[in-house]
C-alpha cells in the first residue's frame, strides 16, 4: 500500500550543447537511476536533449533531425522501465517549430506539450526560433515513428495520480497553464525549465512556486537547466525544486557542477482531502472559463514496489522552527492577546480571574492576561490569580503558582478547595479513601466554581487555561476545567503550550520569574487531584495514564489537518519516532488518540469561545463539526490489524 505517495524526481544532468547523442546518453542514465530508487515520474529540464542555449543552431535541420535520433535512443533503451519521463526538446511541426516536453513511458510517446508563453524580452529570444502552443491548432504530431496527442492541455492519468506540464516561462504568466490545468485534476504539474540565475531572483522562483503549488493544492515538480548550459552572457545554477502545497520537499545544490537527482513523495491523498475541504476550489473550477477541453491520456500500469519514504516528518508539528521561531512564537501571543482584549473590552470587564495552579496551561494563560493587561495599558493588579490547593497539591506546584504571580505583579488569592469537598463527600455520601472518578471531579468542579464566583465578586471574566490536546482526549471535567467565560489556550496542543512557556522564560523575563516558568517546564504534567506519594512527589502523572502528548499531538495533526487514517498515521509514527518509541507503543496509544477522540466529542461540542491560532481548531464554531454519537469502529478496527 503506497498510502496516496507518488515518488517524484526531478533530474538535471550534464549537458554539452547541440550534442544531442551525449545529451540523450546522461538522460537515458538518469532515468535509470531513478527508475532503480522507485521514482515513478521523472522530469528534465528545458530543452534537455539538445540544451536550452543552441540559438540560432535550432534553425539548421541537421539539430532538428539529432534531437528526434536522441529521444529515439531514449525511448528504446528504456521500454522495459515503468517510470514516466518527461524530456525535452524542439519539435517540428507543419513548417513550426515546438518547444516542446515529450512523456514517455515503455516505449510509447505518450504525449507532447509545447510550451505557450514564449519569452523574447532581456536575454531570452525564443519568439525568434519557436511558434506557441496558442497558435497551434494540430491535436497530434508524429515523432519517433509514432503519432502522438500534441496540446497544451493534456492531462496524463497514472494509476495513482494525474499530472499536467507547463514549461518555464508559463509559470511566470499573470495566469499559469498551471491553474488551468489543476482544476480539471491535475494533482502534479512537472515544469521543465532554463531558468537563468541573477542575484535575488532565486528567493523569487522559489516563492513562485511555493505559491502556485499553494494555490493550486498541488505537487510541483521543477527542473531547470544547470552546468554545462551556461554560456556567453548567461549562467544556469541547476535548480531541482519539489514542493507540495506550498511546502517545500526537496531541493538540489545550486551551481554544482555534476549531474544530480532530486527525489521526494509528493502525497496525492493528503493533496485531494485539501481540495475537498477548500470549496472554494471547486466554485472557482465551477466558474473558470477555459480556452480548451483537455485531453486526458491514459499511462501504462506501474507495478507496485515497496514504499521508501526519503521525506521526513517532523515529529512536533505544532511547534516553530527555524529562523522565524521568535517571530511564530509572538504571532501566536499576539493572537491570544488580541482576542482576550476585545473580549474584555466588550465586557466591560474590570478584572480576569484565573485558576493558577503551577502546571503548564494556567502558566500560559496568566502570561497572555498579563500581555493583555500590559498593552491596553491597565494594571496588573486586575488579574486575578487564584490557587487552589486541594488533596494531590504538591509543595513544587504550589510555590511556582505563588511565585511567579507575585513576581508578575498580579493580584493573588488563595482559597483552600479541601474542607469544601469534605463536605461535599458527606452530602453526597461519598467515601473519601475512594479516589475514582467522583472524588477527582467533585475538585476540578469545586475550583470551577470558586473562579466563577470571584469573576462575579469583581465584575471580571474566567480565562480558560484548558489547551487543544486536552480537548481533543477530552482530558477535562465536564463543566470543571472543561468551563470557563473565554478561554485563551482552546487551540494551543500541549507540545506548543510547553514550548511556548519555555520561550517566554527565555526572553525578557526578569530573572525570578524565568527560574519559576523553566521549573514549570520541567514539572511533571497533572490535574494533581490524587494526593501525593510519601515523598510529596506527584502521583498522578498524565502521561501515563493517557499517554505521551508529542504523540498525541503528531496523532491530532495528521488526522485532523491532513485527514489520514490511522494505518498511514502508524507508518509515519513509526518512522518519524523510531528509537523513542516502540511500534507497540505507538500502536497502544494511537489505538487511545481515536477511542478518546470519538468518545469525549460531547465536551467539545459546548466549549467556550477562544481564540483560533494554527491551523487546528476543534471548536463547534471553527474547524471541527461532528455528531457527539459518532462512531469510532471502523478507526479502531484498522488500529487492530496494525502491525
Amino acid at each position: 500500500m503506497n498510502y496516496g505517495y507518488v515518488k517524484v524526481a526531478a533530474a538535471i544532468p550534464c549537458v554539452k550543447v547541440a550534442d544531442c547523442k551525449f545529451n540523450a546518453g546522461q538522460i537515458e542514465k538518469q532515468i535509470i537511476i531513478a527508475e532503480g530508487k522507485g521514482v515513478q515520474i521523472i522530469t528534465f529540464p528545458e530543452l534537455s536533449i539538445t540544451g536550452y542555449t543552441c540559438g540560432d543552431l535550432f534553425a539548421q535541420q541537421l539539430l532538428i533531425e539529432e534531437a528526434e535520433m536522441g529521444l529515439i535512443q531514449i525511448v528504446n533503451n528504456t521500454r522495459q522501465l515503468d517510470i514516466i519521463s518527461i524530456v525535452g526538446m524542439p519539435v517540428a511541426l507543419n513548417g513550426s517549430l515546438l518547444n516542446a516536453a515529450v512523456v514517455i513511458q515503455k516505449g510509447k510517446v505518450l504525449g507532447v506539450v509545447p510550451k505557450t508563453y514564449l519569452p523574447n524580452y532581456k536575454e531570452f529570444y525564443e519568439k525568434r526560433w519557436f511558434t506557441s502552443a496558442c497558435e497551434i491548432k494540430d491535436d497530434s504530431v508524429r515523432l519517433c515513428g509514432q503519432v502522438a496527442p500534441l496540446g497544451k492541455n493534456l492531462l496524463f492519468e497514472t494509476s495513482d495520480t494525474t499530472f499536467g506540464i507547463e514549461i518555464c516561462e508559463d509559470l511566470w504568466a499573470p495566469v499559469p497553464p498551471s491553474s488551468m490545468l489543476a482544476l480539471q485534476g491535475a494533482e502534479i504539474v512537472f515544469n521543465m525549465s532554463a531558468d537563468t540565475e541573477a542575484i535575488g531572483k532565486h528567493a523569487y522562483l522559489r516563492s513562485l512556486i511555493s505559491q502556485q503549488s499553494a494555490r493550486c493544492i498541488a505537487g510541483y515538480v521543477f527542473s531547470s537547466c544547470g552546468f554545462g548550459e551556461s554560456t556567453t552572457d548567461v549562467v544556469f545554477a541547476g535548480n531541482g525544486l519539489i514542493y507540495e502545497n506550498g511546502t517545500l520537499l526537496a531541493a538540489s545544490k545550486r551551481f554544482s557542477f555534476e549531474e544530480q537527482i532530486v527525489i521526494s513523495e509528493i502525497d496525492v491523498e493528503y493533496l485531494r482531502t485539501e481540495r475537498r475541504v477548500n470549496t472554494t476550489f471547486a466554485t472557482c473550477r465551477s466558474y473558470t472559463p477555459l480556452d480548451a477541453p483537455v485531453s486526458r491520456i491514459s499511462t501504462e500500469y506501474v507495478n507496485s514496489k515497496e514504499l521508501n519514504l526519503t521525506r521526513t516528518f517532523d515529529a512536533h508539528p505544532f511547534v516553530p522552527q527555524g529562523p522565524t521561531l521568535d517571530e511564530r512564537c509572538e504571532e501566536i501571543f499576539a493572537i491570544q492577546t488580541s482576542g482576550l482584549a476585545q473580549r474584555l473590552q466588550h465586557t466591560h470587564a474590570k478584572s480576569a480571574v484565573v485558576g493558577i495552579s503551577g502546571g503548564l496551561d494556567s502558566t500560559l494563560a496568566l502570561l497572555v492576561c498579563v500581555r493583555t493587561f500590559d498593552k491596553l495599558g491597565w494594571s496588573r493588579k486586575g488579574i486575578v490569580g487564584v490557587t487552589m490547593p486541594g488533596f494531590g497539591t504538591t509543595d513544587r506546584t504550589h510555590t511556582n503558582a505563588v511565585e511567579l504571580m507575585n513576581s508578575l505583579g498580579v493580584t493573588v488569592r488563595e482559597v483552600s478547595i479541601k474542607e469544601a469537598c469534605i463536605q461535599h463527600f458527606k452530602d453526597i455520601d461519598h467515601d473519601i479513601n475512594v479516589h475514582d472518578v467522583v472524588y477527582e471531579n467533585s475538585q476540578a468542579r469545586e475550583r470551577t466554581q470558586i473562579l466563577m464566583d470571584i469573576a462575579n465578586q469583581t465584575s471580571g471574566l474566567v480565562i480558560g487555561t484548558g489547551d487543544l490536546s486536552e480537548l481533543a482526549l477530552g482530558w477535562a471535567t465536564y463543566n470543571g476545567d472543561h468551563m470557563s467565560m473565554y478561554g485563551v489556550n482552546g487551540s494551543v496542543p500541549k507540545t506548543l503550550v510547553k514550548h511556548l512557556v519555555k520561550w517566554v522564560a527565555e526572553n525578557g523575563m526578569d530573572e525570578t520569574s524565568r527560574a519559576t516558568l523553566l521549573d514549570i517546564v520541567d514539572t511533571p504534567i497533572s490535574p494533581e487531584l490524587i494526593p501525593a506519594d510519601e515523598a510529596g512527589n506527584i502521583k498522578q502523572i498524565t502521561e501515563d495514564l493517557v499517554g505521551p502528548y508529542e504523540l498525541h499531538d503528531f496523532f491530532l495533526y495528521y488526522f485532523l489537518r491532513c485527514g489520514f487514517r490511522p494505518s498511514k498515521i502508524y507508518l509515519l509514527a513509526t518512522r518519524t519516532f523510531k528509537g523513542v518509541y516502540d511500534d507497540e507503543t505507538i500502536k497502544k496509544w494511537l489505538s487511545t488518540f481515536f477511542r478518546r477522540f470519538f468518545n469525549q466529542q460531547f465536551k467539545r461540542s459546548c466549549l467556550p469561545d477562544g481564540p483560533k491560532v494554527g491551523s487546528i481548531a476543534i471548536s463547534p464554531r471553527g474547524d471541527w463539526r461532528m455528531p457527539s454519537d459518532a462512531s469510532s469502529s471502523a478507526w479502531l478496527k484498522e488500529i487492530e490489524v496494525l502491525g
